[in-house]
This record gives structure tokens, sequence and C-alpha cells, in this order.
């Protein structure tokens, strides 16, 4: 190697490391200020007429389901003297969460905050064949988003970090650790399930099965250490008919959505969500493919992008989820000007759309009622699809391609 090579390495290196310590501490830095500004800012209410509460409402439903959980209460009922709105999560997620419970306010939220962004930066760190380069652009991306949904101390960056690490560690055939990543995301949010379609790629279909029913049976048992097995038999009833009746109440930033606000269809949630699951699955019948790294990583775009837009309660603070798959898509193939005006495009409309640079008129008149952040996602995740059934193109120059044990 000469010397002006060697010297080009070391800078390179530098360069590298010093963009992983400045998104590490942007992600730091962003769960301190969310907290501070839930902490901070004054009470609000939610509907004209009723109590104030605090901003960091949801952090206060996962708080109180943990004590609720324990005192044997139905945590699917309303309980106004302690928070606004249901708690819809599972059981198990309720138990978990008392490792915060006990914690004062400011201490647990910032943790829970914390859980969020380092799990999502963990999940893009790990991912095999991405220099870190690349994984930080992927991060930066995401920031945004991020944002908007830690400020709202919601669970999408665990979410987005569990479905990612899932996939990573079973890259490495790790299948222990990700089936568990797998199920922990389902007893969030049950969307995350879809992330098993993973396991169709690796050999060892036997460990694969067998750990994601271990961690599936465990987690949903667990509760019963501190309900016992008839409460927690009656909770699951409970949350399935919330569920059931949840599906009802709205469309979303969502495939359904925009069919309902753009063409002004009154369209069948389940109609639409089984068609989605079809498309979704047709790139399977490219079985050879299942050995390209390029095309499972266009899955786990396509995992990410799905749970959102397929999602009938998709909100604004869920879509870190989706800009993450939209991120890993575009930054682990080669660039094309096409992929990059959908980016940019991607970023103004998801988002730039929804910030205070916007006039508050075109947000209110037309970003909302055309559900404007979910047109990207929707467009790239069919172009996701159109490039699973027929193209065969090339990862970017950089990566290096793991090979399946």
């Amino acid at each position: 190697m000469t010397e002006a090579n060697s010297r080009s390495s070391r800078l390179y290196n530098f360069w590298e490391s010093k963009n992983v310590t400045i998104v590490f501490y942007a992600y730091v830095v962003i769960s301190l200020i969310a907290a501070a500004q839930g902490l901070l800012a004054h009470d609000k209410t939610y509907l004209p007429g009723v109590r104030a509460y605090t901003h960091y409402n949801n952090y206060v439903i996962f708080k109180y389901s943990f004590f609720h959980l324990i005192q044997d209460r139905d945590i699917y009922q309303l309980f106004p003297d302690d928070h606004w709105d249901l708690y819809k999560y599972s059981p198990t997620f309720a138990l978990l969460f008392g490792g915060l419970s006990w914690l004062p306010d400011p201490i647990g939220l910032v943790l829970w905050n914390l859980i969020n962004s380092l799990c999502l930066l963990a999940g893009v760190r790990l991912l095999p064949g991405l220099n870190k380069e690349k994984q930080s652009w992927i991060l930066l991306f995401c920031l945004l988003e991020l944002l908007i949904s830690i400020q709202n101390t919601q669970s999408n960056g665990l979410m987005a970090g569990l479905i990612i690490l899932a996939f990573a560690l079973a890259e490495r055939s790790k299948y222990f650790l990700s089936a568990l990543c797998i199920a922990l995301s389902f007893y969030i949010k049950i969307f995350g399930a879809l992330a098993f379609v993973f396991y169709l790629f690796y050999p060892g279909k036997g460990r694969l099965i067998g750990w994601s029913v271990f961690w599936m049976v465990l987690l949903a048992i667990l509760p019963a250490l501190v309900v016992g097995p008839h409460q927690l038999i009656f909770l699951y009833k409970s949350w399935l008919n919330l569920l059931l009746n949840d599906h009802s109440a709205s469309v979303g930033l969502s495939v359904m959505g925009l069919m309902e606000s753009w063409l002004h269809l009154d369209v069948s949630k389940n109609g639409v969500a089984l068609a989605g699951l079809v498309l979704f699955l047709l790139p399977l019948i490219h079985i050879r493919q299942y050995k390209d790294y390029a095309f499972r990583l266009l899955y786990l775009s396509s995992v990410l992008l799905w749970i959102i837009i397929f999602n009938h309660k998709a909100e604004s603070p869920t879509f870190v989820i989706a800009t993450a798959g939209i991120g890993i898509w575009y930054f682990f193939q080669k660039p094309t000007r096409l992929n990059g005006v959908l980016l940019i495009l991607s970023f103004f409309l998801i988002s730039m759309s929804v910030s205070d640079l916007v006039p508050s008129y075109i947000r209110s008149e037309f970003v909302k009622p055309y559900g404007i952040k979910a047109v990207m996602p929707v467009i790239i995740w069919c172009k996701i699809l159109y490039e699973q059934l027929f193209l065969r193109y090339q990862p970017a120059p950089f990566m290096e391609i793991p090979a399946l044990s």
C-alpha cells in the first residue's frame, strides 16, 4: 500500500468513526430533549370539558398498565383518574413495563425514550453488509420521525429496532435471540408477527420454529406469574375484544385511508389488508432468490413498510418504522436518479410535511385530510414489490454480501 493510500485509508476510518459517534450522540440527545419537553410542558386536554393530562400521556398509560395488571383489574378499560385513552398492548407488555413503572417519571421517561432510540440504532448498526457510513445515513434519515415518535412517548422506535434486530440476528444464525425479538414485537403490536416471514430464507427450519414457538408461548403465559391463569385468560379475551372493536374505528394514514380520502371509496379493511398480504407474499415464489442477500434486505424493507401502510391505525408517530424501511431500501443498493428522487420526496412528504416549516393552513387543509404522509411509503412499497418480482439488480459496490450458514 502506498503512503497516499494509507493516509486516505486512515482519513476514511477516522471519518467513519466520527459518523458513528455523532449519530449515537444525536440519538441520545433527542431522547433527552423529548423527555424534557414532555416533563416541562403544561398539562393538556384531549377533549373539551375533560380534565387535563400530561404531555407524556402514552408513557403514563404504559406505566399504569403494570399497576392495573398486578391489581387484577381489566387493563383494557378506561381509567380517567390515571390517564387519557385506553391501553391497547398485550398483558405481557404491561408486565415487562413494570421495570420502568416503579421509577420516578423523569427517570422512567428518559429511559423509555433511550430504549426506543438505542434499539433502533442497534438494529441498523448490526445489519450485515452495510458499512458504517451507510448505516449512519439510514439512522439520520430516521432521526426526525424518531423524534416525533418519542415526543409522543410511543413504542415505534422499539418496534422498528426489534424487527431489524430480528433480521440481523437471523443473518448471523442467532435464532434464539432473533425469535425473541419478533415475539416481543408481536406482544407490543401484533403486526410484528409479519417478520416471521424472514425465517423462510434460512436453514435450520426446525430450530427456527422451535425457538419461535418457545418465545411466543413463554411470553404469552408470563403474566400468569402475577395474575393467575384465569385472570390472564380473561385479559386476553378483553384484549381481543378491544382490538376487534378498534378495527372499525378509523382508517389511519394507510392504504385504506388514501383510498377513502383520495378516491372516496368505502373499502373493506380486511379485504384491503388481505390483498396487501397476498401481494407481500407473492415474491416468495422466487425460491432461488432466497440466497440473495439483496432479496432478503428487500423483504426487511417491505415488512417495515407493510406494517404501516396496511395498518388502519397508523398515525404520524408510527412512521419511524416506515422511514427505517425506506432508508434500508435506498442505501443498500446502487443509487439511481429515480430512487434519489423518491428518497428526497419521502423526506419532504413524510418528515417535513407535518413540521412547523409548512404553513398551518396547508397542514390542516391538505396534508392531514389527504394523508400526504402515507403517499411515499405506499409508492416505495409498490416499487419494492416490483423489484422483488421482476428485477435482479446489483447491490451497492460497498456491500459485503454475507453467506447463509
